[in-house]
This record gives structure tokens, sequence and C-alpha cells, in this order.
């Protein structure tokens, strides 16, 4: 573990070797981690290397063979109502958006308020409004997802996660379906949450957000945590020849 100090904070997240196995394929091999509230982690790596299988067991929507996660101190529910309340508490962002078509851009955001959290529509929809604001779409309420474009609905998805008041915000390559002219309209907003503090997982090819708004850029090759460090010091002196090799492929792209 790196000696910084946003690693030093209590731990939202603790990972104890974790394993995961689809089929023969080891996908997860013994990763252990922890991310402290607040943190951004950015986790990194080639294609198949676990990044969203890793970024997906932390709120259960991937099993895992055998090690922990906790979330808050407390262990990842199995199923039923612990494991709703849980994923309430976790925000997730789709690299699909995964908005519901037939609803309305602002019904797609207040729907988890009104039905899980309990807010009346009026408030719901107060809410709803002033993060459509925040992330540049409040113009686009009424409309459905079908109408937006790729940029626009992967704000949607932010705005609609952070409804919930979530301790904590998985992104699995929340850029790698847009248009590359859109991507930087998404990772502002991203920056601005980091900046606010707010706590993030985000699996991404993007560099330059991981060097801008990261903490700790976590590497992963062949399902292992080959390397995690600051930013800067990940990109400037990685120590594993795995990562050398990663970032002078795709650093010269």
């Amino acid at each position: 573990m790196p000696d910084s100090a946003t690693t030093s904070a209590e731990p939202l997240v603790t990972i104890t070797g974790v394993n995961k196995h689809f089929g023969p394929l080891h996908v997860l091999k013994d990763i252990s981690t922890t991310v402290a509230r607040g943190e951004v982690v950015v986790v990194i790596g080639p294609s198949g290397s676990g990044k969203s299988t890793l970024c997906r067991a932390i709120n259960r929507l991937e099993t895992i063979d055998d090690g922990e996660i906790t979330i808050d101190g407390k262990r990842l529910p199995e199923e039923g109502a612990a494991l709703a309340k849980l994923r309430a508490d976790v925000g997730m962002v789709f690299q699909s958006f995964n908005l519901f078509a037939h609803k309305t851009v602002l019904e797609n955001v207040t729907l988890g308020p009104i039905k899980v959290r309990g807010l009346s529509k009026k408030d719901a929809e107060a809410k709803a409004m002033a993060l459509l604001e925040r992330v540049g779409v409040a113009n686009q309420a009424q409309k459905l997802p079908a109408q937006l474009s790729g940029g626009q609905q992967q704000r949607v998805a932010i705005a609609r996660s952070l409804a919930m008041d979530p301790k904590l915000i998985l992104l699995d390559e929340p850029t790698s379906a847009l248009d590359p002219e859109m991507i930087n309209e998404v990772l502002d907003v991203m920056v601005e949450l980091a900046k606010e503090g707010m706590t993030m997982v985000v699996v991404t090819h993007e560099m330059g957000f991981a060097r801008k708004a990261a903490n700790r850029v976590v590497f992963m090759a062949d399902g292992e945590i080959v390397e995690e460090a600051e930013p800067e010091i990940f990109f400037t002196a990685p120590k594993s020849d795995r990562a050398k090799d990663f970032l002078a492929k795709i650093l010269t792209h």
C-alpha cells in the first residue's frame, strides 16, 4: 500500500483476499485493497485484467468465490433487503448508461429517491432538477433518453446516481461508449465530483482523468493488483515492468 495520507483515513471499502472465477478463468486473484472515505481510486490496466469485475463485485453485481468485501464496516450482504439497501448507498454508473428508455430524464432521476428513499414527488423533482442543473442537462428534463446525445445520457446517469445520496459511486468505463467529443463533458463532471470529496472507484482508460482527479491509481493485470500509487508517482516512475509496458503503449497513442 502507498504511504499516502489518503489511505490512512478510515476505509469506506475494504477488500480482502477476493477471488473470482468464470468457469476455468481466474479473473480476480487474491485481491486486497481499501478505499478511504472521500478518496478517488482509479483502476486501470489492459483489457481482460479484471477491472470491471472488481468494480461490479463491490456492490455484488458480481458474486465472489471467496474473500471478503466490507462497506462502512459491514460485510457485503448476500441478497434480499440488506443488499437492496447497500445498492441504494453505492451508486453505479455503467458504460451503457442503463437509463429507462420509456421514462423522461426527470423520471429516471426521481424514481430511486421516491421508491427507495421515500421522498415526495415534489421533493424528488426539486432535488433532481438541481442535480440535472449541476451536470449541465436541466434543459433536457422532459426528454426521453433516446433524444439525448451519449454524453448527455451519461451525465443524466451520474445525476441519477447522486440523487440517492450515495456513500460511494462506482463508475465502470463511464466514457468508453462515447464519441471522442463527448468524453470531456462527462469527465468534467467527474472531476468536479472528485473536488467535492465524493468517494469514487473509477475504471477507465482516460489517463488524463487519472492524473488530474485520482488520489490513487490501482494498476491491474491478469486478475491481480500489480501496483498502486499516487498518480504522479505511478505515471512518472512505475515500479513494475508490467506497468511500464502498459504505459509505454497507452501514452504513445
